[in-house]
C-alpha cells in the first residue's frame, strides 16, 4: 500500500479500527446482562459466574504489553486480524459449550483476542494519522470504545428477549468477520523495523504481574483486603513488577523502554487515563445496581439509560483535539477532570426518587467530562514515544485503562458496601439471624428479600435498602471526585502543555503524509 493510498483511506482505516474496538467494549458489559441467565442454563455457582466475567478481564489485562510488543515485531495489521479471528471464532464456539468450564476456556481465547486488537488499533491510527489530526483520529477512537461499553447491556438485554443465551456471544461474529474483511483492504500495515530479540522473560514477569495483581483486586471485595490469598496475590505482584523493572533495565532489547517514564507527557498521560477508567467503571458499577435496585428499573432499561453516557464521550472525544489546539493539552485535562469530579460530587444530593430524566442527563454530562480527558490524555502517551515502538505503548495504555477499572471496581464498591452495610444495620437487625448477614453483605438479596415479604416489615426493608444504597453510591463517587481534583492538580503541575520539539527520525518520525517513514 502506497503512502498516498494510507493517507487517502485514513478514515476509511479509522472506520474498521473504531468497529474492533467497539466489539471489545461491548464485551466488557453485554456478558453482565446475561449471568442470570447462564445460571438457569448451567445450574452454575456465583463463584462460576464470578470466572465467566474475570476470565476475560483477567487474560486480556495480562496478555496487553506481550500482545502490544508482538505487534511491534511483526506488523499490527497481523495482530489485529489474528485478533478478530480468535476472537470471533472463539465467539462462535459457544455454540458447542456444554458447561461452565467450556464458557471460561472460551472467554480465556476471547480475552487473548481482545489483548491483541486493542494495542494495535491505536499504534496503527498513530502511524496513519498526521499530529494534526490524531487527536481528533483519537477521539473517534476512543467514544467508540465507550460507545460499545455503554450499549452493553443495552444490546444484551434486547438480545436475550428475542434469542438464547449464547446471542450475547454470537452478536461478534458477523462484527469480527466485517471488521476482518475490510481490514484486508483498508488497513495498512506498520512494524517495527529493527525490534532486536524478544524479551521472553519480560513477558513472562509483566504477564505473571499483571495476572497477580488483577486477580487481587477482582476478589478483594468479596474475600476481603486482608485475605491470606488477595495479599499474598498482592505481595506477588510486587515481587514480580519488581523483577521485570530490574531485567529491563539490564536487558539489551527491553519489551518496555523504561525510560519512557522520564516524558511527563508519558508518565503523567497514563496516569490520567487510570483516574478516568477508574471513575468511568466505579460510576457504571454503582449506578447500574442503583437504577435496579433504588428505582426498580430491569437490566434493560437500565442499560438504555447509558447510552447518553456513550453519546457525550463520543462528542466530547471527538471535538477536544480543538481545545487542545487552543489552551494546550494540560489545561484541557486538568479542566475535564474538574468538571468530572463536579458531576461525580452532585450524586451525594441524590434520592431513590430521583427522575429517570435527570439521571439520563448526568450520564451525559459524565461521558463529557471523560471525553476531554480520554482522548487529550492517549494522544499525549502516544505521542511521547517513538513511532517503531506504537505497539507496546498502545498496550501500557491500554493496561492503565484495565487497571485502573478493575481498581475503580475494587475500591469504591469496597467503600460502597461498607457504608450500606452501616446503614442497613438497624433495619436488618429485625430479621432472622439466617438472612441478616445476607441482606447487610447486598443490596440486591435485600431488594428480592423485601418483594416477597408481604408485611410492613417488607416495606420498610425496601425502603431502607434503596436509601442506603442512595447513600453509599453517593459517598463511594465523592471519593472518586477527591481523586479526580488530586489528579487535576497533579496534571496542571507536572503535565507539559505542548509536545516538545524532537529528533523526527527519533521521537516521531514521520513523512510529510504523517505515515512511519519506511512502515506502511
Amino acid at each position: 500500500m502506497t503512502l498516498e493510498t494510507v493517507h487517502k483511506n485514513r478514515w476509511k482505516t479509522l472506520a474498521v479500527l473504531s468497529l474492533s474496538m467497539m466489539i471489545i467494549g461491548l464485551d466488557n458489559t453485554i456478558v453482565n446482562v446475561a449471568l442470570p441467565t447462564l445460571q438457569g442454563r448451567f445450574s452454575a455457582t456465583a463463584s462460576d459466574l464470578q470466572w465467566i466475567v474475570d476470565a476475560y478481564l483477567l487474560v486480556f489485562a495480562a496478555a496487553l504489553l506481550t500482545m502490544g510488543t508482538l505487534g511491534d515485531r511483526f506488523g499490527r495489521k497481523r495482530a489485529l486480524q489474528g485478533g478478530l479471528v480468535l476472537f470471533g471464532a472463539s465467539s462462535a464456539a459457544v455454540l458447542l459449550a456444554g458447561g461452565v468450564t467450556d464458557l471460561m476456556v472460551l472467554r480465556v481465547l476471547m480475552g487473548l483476542g481482545a489483548a491483541l486488537i486493542m494495542p494495535a488499533t491505536l499504534s496503527i491510527i498513530t502511524n496513519v494519522f498526521p499530529l494534526a489530526e490524531r487527536g481528533r483520529a483519537i477521539g473517534v477512537w476512543a467514544g467508540t470504545a465507550a460507545l460499545g461499553i455503554g450499549l452493553g447491556p443495552l444490546v444484551g438485554g434486547l438480545l436475550l428477549e428475542v434469542f438464547s443465551w449464547n446471542s450475547v456471544f454470537l452478536i461478534n461474529v458477523p462484527v469480527a468477520a466485517l471488521a476482518l474483511a475490510l481490514g484486508i483492504r483498508l488497513v495498512p500495515d506498520s512494524r517495527d523495523r529493527e525490534p532486536g530479540s524478544f524479551d521472553m522473560l519480560g513477558a513472562l514477569l509483566s504477564a505473571g504481574a499483571l495476572l497477580a495483581f488483577v486477580w487481587a483486586v477482582i476478589e478483594a471485595p468479596s474475600r476481603g483486603w486482608t485475605d491470606w490469598m488477595v495479599l499474598a496475590c498482592f505481595a506477588a505482584a510486587i515481587v514480580l513488577a519488581a523483577g521485570f523493572v530490574m531485567w529491563e533495565r539490564r536487558v539489551a532489547s527491553p519489551m518496555l523502554d523504561l525510560t519512557f517514564f522520564r516524558n511527563r507527557r508519558f508518565s503523567i498521560g497514563s496516569l490520567a487515563i487510570s483516574v478516568i477508567f477508574f471513575s468511568l467503571m466505579a460510576a457504571i458499577f454503582g449506578l447500574t445496581q442503583y437504577l435496579q435496585f433504588a428505582h426498580g428499573l430491569s437490566a434493560l432499561k437500565a442499560g438504555a439509560t447509558m447510552v447518553p453516557l456513550a453519546l457525550g464521550l463520543m462528542v466530547s472525544a471527538t471535538n477536544s483535539s480543538r481545545l487542545v489546539r487552543r489552551f494546550g493539552t494540560t489545561h484541557v485535562m486538568a479542566g475535564g477532570m474538574v468538571m468530572l469530579a463536579l458531576v461525580l460530587s452532585t450524586t451525594v444530593f441524590w434520592s431513590p426518587e430521583l427522575t429517570v430524566w435527570a439521571i439520563v442527563a448526568w450520564w451525559f454530562l459524565l461521558g463529557t467530562s471523560l471525553g476531554s480527558v480520554m482522548a487529550p490524555a492517549t494522544d499525549a502517551v502516544m505521542g511521547s514515544v517513538p513511532l517503531a515502538k506504537a505497539g507496546v505503548a498502545s498496550a501500557m495504555n491500554d493496561v492503565t485503562r484495565q487497571v485502573g477499572g478493575a481498581l475503580g471496581v475494587a475500591v469504591i464498591g469496597s467503600i460502597m458496601n461498607t457504608i450500606y452495610a452501616d446503614r442497613i444495620a438497624p433495619t436488618a437487625a429485625l430479621l432472622p439471624d439466617s438472612v441478616r448477614e445476607q441482606v447487610q453483605s447486598s443490596v440486591g438479596v435485600a431488594s428480592a428479600l423485601a418483594a416477597k415479604t408481604s408485611t410492613s416489615l417488607g416495606a420498610q426493608l425496601a425502603s431502607s435498602a434503596s436509601s442506603a444504597f442512595t447513600v453509599a453510591l453517593g459517598y463511594g463517587l465523592v471519593a472518586t471526585a477527591v481523586l479526580c481534583i488530586a489528579g487535576a492538580v497533579v496534571v496542571m503541575k507536572k503535565m507539559p502543555a505542548r509536545h516538545s520539539e524532537v529528533d523526527p527520525e527519533g521521537e516521531h518520525g514521520r513523512d510529510a503524509l504523517g505515515v512511519a517513514v519506511g512502515e506502511a
